[in-house]
């Protein structure tokens, strides 16, 4: 149990905060694996250049990162942080849900299809 007034508890808590510009996207339709492949491309690259890698990048999961990497600039740009000096410090996708669905099959058969679902992360940092 923490001690002391619940002011000076919470004012110990906020010390400890993360202050680098993110930006989190909850619930992507996305699988966790397949999110991965595209932030492990832009992971420790400046911001232009992960921006410039998710533009001609096929996958789907891309489009949705690249959302995410815009707003995470325009956050870090509101706490005052030139666009320039940003690079990506830390990108990664956690599990999220699954949506459970049926597909019929032959004689009366049903498989289960799963729609998996990611919580996806972007934090950025100056050089």
């Amino acid at each position: 149990m923490a001690k002391g007034h619940r002011s000076q508890i919470k004012r110990e808590r906020n010390a400890q905060k993360d202050t680098r510009p993110s930006a989190k996207l909850s619930y992507a339709r996305v699988p966790v694996q397949k999110a991965c492949f595209v932030l492990d491309a832009i992971r420790g690259k400046d911001v232009q250049t992960a921006l410039a890698v998710l533009e001609y990048n096929p996958r789907y999961a891309s489009g949705i990162i690249k959302k995410l990497l815009q707003s995470a600039i325009a956050n870090a740009e509101v706490k005052g942080m030139n666009a320039d000096d940003l690079y990506v410090a830390e990108c990664y996708a956690n599990k999220g849900p699954t949506m459970k669905r049926v597909r019929p099959r032959a004689q009366g058969r049903a498989y289960r299809i799963e729609k998996r679902m990611s919580h996806i992360t972007v934090v950025l940092d100056e050089k």
